[in-house]
């Protein structure tokens, strides 16, 4: 694996695979319905989400073992999947129930293997799979968010395909220096860092913001942060954001209160082998005032604000994969200390990109050290 042109002792971050062993959203809850099986792909790897009539879920390998047709074309039997093709039906365990076929109690051929399960959990309105070894999933937890759902908070779904790799998206965001890409919407307002910190598998940053006006749906956003129960001495609205391996959270502060106005959770799935394209899922929970009427008048003036930063954001992301692809490989000059104290959070919680199609990479080298000891079950959690 090639090296970073600008910091040769560490990887191209673009080089770098998102490691698998953890959970990842692959879809909304409310776009599976009962009776219904949903396509999904992680880093190339096509995925069926199937709702049994039950209602509850299940995972596997889009490809019927018989002839290779994607399940997802079948139909629902009951807790089973039933391929389009030949009519082979999967268990949710991803074994081969019956082949309509066969004489009613028949041997099933030893060729008629079943397909690979993938666990899959519901949590926060999004359905997630662990794509990784199967066995580390009750290991690993879902990612905490504590917001969620409860009377206090709001929130906002996005969804989004984006032609990027993953760690731009990391970068990003933990990197409030841009706001001048949004001077449009954020005016004069200027970001100062306050402190940031790295461990093992994260990576956190403090901002507090100077300047004058802003749009409205920025105000809008953190109207329910005020609480006197929970004053503390900083006249100033504080912004917190932290990469924990392989998510991302976003909290917002209102200046004297220690309880969040608004929390953004994120995570970017890649779709493709090699990792160029990402779907980002985003939850947006903003805290209710103590009006709840005035946060209702205001929500599509929220969304509005909060799509027209995102569809700013995609326009720089993507311009930088671009320029990945144009030139081959990392030229970025990266001089933000926390930056890049992320990008080596990523390149060893990350594993190397496995080549398509059995090829590898266009001028890739031997992986450097800090990924040649990685593998799909030692990254930090």
């Amino acid at each position: 694996m090639q090296a970073s042109s600008t910091h040769p002792d560490f990887p191209d971050l673009r080089r770098v695979g998102i490691h698998p062993d953890f959970w990842y959203p692959v879809a909304r809850s409310s776009s599976l319905k009962r009776g219904r099986a949903l396509a999904v792909t992680f880093a190339g790897d096509p995925i069926v989400v199937v709702r049994g009539e039950s209602g509850s879920l299940f995972a596997l390998a889009d490809r019927c073992a018989h002839r290779q047709l994607p399940l997802h074309l079948g139909v629902v039997r009951g807790e089973q999947l039933q391929c389009a093709y030949h009519g082979w039906c999967y268990a949710e365990s991803g074994r081969l129930a019956r082949v309509p076929y066969l004489a009613d109690g028949g041997k099933m051929p030893a060729a008629a293997r079943g397909v690979r399960n993938y666990p899959c959990r519901e949590a926060y309105g999004l359905i997630f799979v662990f794509p990784g070894t199967p066995e580390l999933a009750e290991l690993s937890q879902l990612p905490a968010i504590p917001e969620w759902g409860t009377p206090d908070y709001r929130t906002m779904y996005f969804e989004r395909t984006l032609k990027c790799h993953y760690t731009f998206m990391h970068e990003n965001l933990m990197d409030m220096n841009h706001q001048f890409l949004h001077r449009s919407l954020m005016g004069s307002i200027q970001p100062v860092m306050l402190n940031h910190r790295t461990g093992t598998n994260w990576t956190e940053a403090q901002y507090r913001f100077e300047g004058g006006k802003q749009h409205v749906g920025a105000d809008l956003l953190v109207m329910g942060g005020k609480s006197g129960e929970s004053a503390v001495d900083r006249d100033y609205e504080l912004m917190t954001i932290r990469t924990l391996y392989p998510h991302q959270e976003l909290t917002v502060f209102r200046a004297h209160s220690e309880i969040p106005a608004i929390r953004l959770w994120a995570s970017y799935v890649p779709l493709d082998q090699e990792q160029r394209t990402n779907k980002s899922f985003g939850i947006l929970m903003v805290r209710r005032p103590k009006t709840p009427l005035i946060l209702r008048a205001a929500w599509p003036v929220i969304g509005y604000f909060a799509r027209s930063v995102f569809e700013q954001d995609r326009m720089a992301v993507e311009a930088e994969q671009r320029a990945w692809d144009e030139q081959g490989g990392d030229r970025n000059a990266e001089i933000s200390p926390v930056l890049l104290e992320l990008r080596k959070v990523l390149a060893l919680c990350g594993v190397p990109i496995e080549p398509a199609h059995g090829r590898e990479f266009a001028g890739a080298e031997e992986a450097p050290p800090v990924l040649r000891n990685a593998s799909r079950g030692g990254a930090a959690r």
